[in-house]
């Protein structure tokens, strides 16, 4: 993925053919096949192994056969690893919700389904994994002001939908760093406020979620540019990777020294404030909505 930008009518992979594609990359220096001789052996041109390996086209189970019999892989793994392959081309539950998601998060909701570790920073709305329907719907009335209604429901049901991974078995770690200033930005009106401030509050007493809100006080400070996630994954064959958005697509890092930068500036705003400060202001401006 490496530093890549996505446009709104890029495709994208699923983790597990990300994680596939690294090992069919792993296997083939094993073998010392060089991307000339796999090309060869498929008859295609370099870049094709590459993309397959890059994860960015999808796994034809066909190559991959080839592939692995040219890597001198034994067949029960080749039997094991078309499986894999099948079921990493099989949509994920995000694609039913093509229609109004756009190409350039779709790798998102992938790589947030299939993370172990989620840190984001938020300057501007509540983070989308714990906005409530009355905040997502307004938010993104305000994104999307041309949508029909039923456009509008369909993105609030898909950001809903995200969530479910907060209570699933095994549930990912969610560190969540936003600025005070979210809190003042009236969305949707006194009542949806008052509302999505109990939201975090019980999301706050969630054993696997960690909510930070830097105050006005702190001033200026390393991260206060621009809202990241920062993913990380179980599978040693995927990097960690940080998401920033941009007006009309994003940019996807797994670079070492980008992630740890963002890493970095994560842990130092985490420092500018404590549970207890970040629930008594919640707390304080739950009675500000009421």
């Amino acid at each position: 993925m490496s530093e890549a930008r996505s446009g709104a009518g890029s495709g994208a992979p699923t983790v597990l053919r990300m994680i596939l594609g690294k090992r069919l990359q792993d296997l083939r220096l094993s073998a010392g096949v060089s991307l000339d001789e796999a090309a060869k052996a498929l008859r295609v041109k370099p870049l094709t192994i590459r993309r397959l390996e890059k994860a960015e086209v999808s796994l034809k189970i066909l190559y991959v056969e080839l592939l692995l019999q040219t890597y001198g892989v034994d067949r029960q793994e080749i039997d094991e690893f078309i499986e894999l392959a099948e079921q990493a081309n099989r949509p994920g539950w995000w694609h039913r919700y093509r229609d109004v998601l756009p190409g350039w998060f779709t790798a998102y909701v992938s790589l947030e389904s299939g993370a172990r570790t989620l840190r984001t920073y938020e300057p501007h709305y509540v983070t989308g994994l714990l906005q409530t329907r009355g905040y997502a719907r307004a938010v993104l009335r305000a994104g999307f002001p041309n949508d029909s209604d039923d456009e509008l429901e369909r993105r609030v049901d898909l950001r809903l939908r995200r969530q479910s991974l907060l209570t699933k078995p095994a549930a990912p770690t969610l560190w969540v760093v936003m600025e005070e200033a979210v809190l003042h930005r009236v969305v949707g009106g006194p009542d949806v406020m008052r509302e999505q401030i109990d939201a975090l509050l019980a999301a706050a007493e969630m054993e696997h979620v960690s909510l930070d809100i830097v105050p006005f006080s702190a001033g200026a400070h390393t991260g206060a540019f621009a809202a990241f996630t920062y993913f990380r994954f179980d599978e040693p064959e995927l990097p960690d990777i940080v998401y920033t958005e941009l007006l009309s697509g994003a940019v996807y890092l797994d670079q070492r020294s980008d992630v740890s930068a963002h890493l970095e500036a994560h842990n130092r705003m985490s420092l500018l404030t404590s549970t207890t400060e970040s629930k008594a202001l919640l707390n304080r401006m739950r009675k500000e909505y009421t």
